[in-house]
């Protein structure tokens, strides 16, 4: 049994603030000296970037269905390995999570609740209090906390905007029993600018997403019961298992290690942290590289690895590279192993809204679309490529604003029950729109680094 002190941070809807009071959160307790150990719920890459900043450990997403629920508590452990407290953020409403389709709205399967019972943590609730009295809040708090088998430890009121306000909340709260736990006023200058997909990713503010981070911190500090909230994180029961460890995931092999070149930089923010150290345990030596910045690929790399971001943004900028488009051209023309997700399918295609890509997917045009493409996946692989299997099933999603003209090649890598054929596989290269978390798929980690060949060094 391991005793790790948790907290859920939930809200009865999208757009109450969540973001706001995790990131303070885990900010306040990072600047009282605590080892913070952050989490989201849910597939997205953007809200554990300004985890990352507050707390200085990796942001870490806690998904049932990317990586099977038996797999949550394992990979909680692993994150929270050496924390005082550990605080998850939740998706969307405390309730919503994955239906028949596979979208959010009508299940509760990886939804906030779910995860909160798999962790058996307490939850606390956000709730958005600029536009209702004090009686509606009450009559709010009590439906969460009446509805399921969640415990709804305490509230955090945000957006008040009076004294009298939070007087008001407070006292119709009171008769409930749910301890008020903190208090926000409205503060615009602590809001995080958004675009296309979402809070622009702390990657791309860097110095301005810092300074973001301290004042959420600094509010949060000065807004809520830290103690309260502490001892709440202290109520949560010992936890039964043990820590994930990619190491007995995956098949390692003696020798030289070599290497992996995963994409970073600004265009390229997302990526799951289980994904390279499964690389790492699988034998690669990674390392990263900035297709904005660097002009070639890092010395002696073998395969390379290209997630998710917004390249959208940054297309003349990576156009402008032309060494690094060439190289990369030419490194996969060679037969070297590179595995692409969405982003990375953007930057192989041969040109993206106009500006000339890597050309790798000889022919393949891609463009801004004007509706948001989101949703989880159930796929099966429909060829062998660099990482699956003909006929494997993985769980994936999708998350871009992009097309491609073709959907897919000769040889497509996936297909899902929404589409037909998605993605491209072309001798050693597989690029789709699909995200997936090696930690559901580990053997993705080994063929990885079994495809840059030890037999070569």
């Amino acid at each position: 049994m391991v005793n790790v002190p948790r907290l859920v941070i939930a809200a009865p809807a999208s757009g109450s603030g969540k973001t706001t009071v995790a990131t303070g959160l885990m900010a306040a307790f990072a600047g009282r000296g605590e080892a913070v150990s952050p989490h989201k719920v849910g597939p997205d890459y953007i809200d554990p970037g300004y985890h990352a900043l507050a707390t200085g450990r990796p942001g870490r997403n806690l998904d049932p269905w990317l990586t099977g629920e038996e797999r949550v508590v394992p990979l909680f452990l692993h994150g929270a390995a050496g924390a005082g407290i550990a605080i998850v953020e939740g998706v969307m409403g405390l309730y919503d999570g994955r239906t028949g389709s596979g979208d959010f709205g009508g299940g509760d399967f990886a939804s906030t609740a779910h995860v909160a019972t798999l962790l058996d943590a307490p939850v606390v609730l956000v709730v958005d209090a600029s536009a209702a009295a004090g009686r509606s809040v009450a009559a709010l708090v009590h439906g969460f906390r009446s509805f399921g088998s969640v415990r709804v430890g305490g509230v955090i009121l945000n957006r008040l905007g009076s004294d009298a306000h939070e007087a008001m909340c407070r006292d119709a709260l009171d008769g409930l029993g749910v301890p008020v736990l903190g208090a926000l006023r409205r503060h615009e200058d602590a809001a995080t600018p958004s675009r296309h997909l979402g809070l622009i990713p702390a990657a791309e503010r860097d110095a301005d997403a810092v300074a973001s981070v301290r004042r959420l911190g600094e509010l949060v500090a000065a807004s809520c019961d830290l103690d309260a909230l502490r001892a709440l994180a202290r109520s949560a029961p010992p936890m039964a298992g043990e820590p994930w460890d990619p190491a007995a995931e995956v098949e390692d092999r003696p020798g030289r290690r070599p290497r992996v070149a995963v994409a970073g930089g600004a265009a390229f923010t997302f990526g799951y942290a289980e994904n390279e150290e499964l690389l790492a345990a699988a034998g690669a030596d990674v390392v990263r590289f900035d297709p904005l910045r660097d002009e070639s690929l890092p010395d002696g790399t073998r395969g390379v690895v290209i997630g998710g971001g917004f390249p959208e943004v940054y297309a003349a900028e990576l156009a402008a590279n032309e060494r690094l488009r060439a190289e990369l051209a030419a490194f996969a023309g060679a037969g070297r192993p590179v595995y692409a997700e969405c982003a990375g399918l953007l930057y192989l295609a041969q040109e993206l809204d106009g500006a000339a890509m890597c050309g790798v997917l000889d022919g393949v045009k891609a463009t801004m679309a004007p509706r948001l493409t989101l949703g989880y996946r159930a796929a099966v692989a429909v060829a062998d490529s660099v990482v699956a299997r003909t006929g494997e099933r993985v769980h994936g999603h999708e998350f871009h604003r992009t097309v491609t003209d073709p959907a897919y090649g000769d040889t497509a890598a996936w297909q899902w029950s929404t589409s037909g054929p998605a993605g491209f596989v072309q001798g050693d290269c597989v690029a789709s729109y699909l995200h997936l978390h090696w930690a559901g798929s580990p053997r993705f980690a080994s063929r990885m680094v079994h495809a840059c060949g030890w037999e070569h060094d």
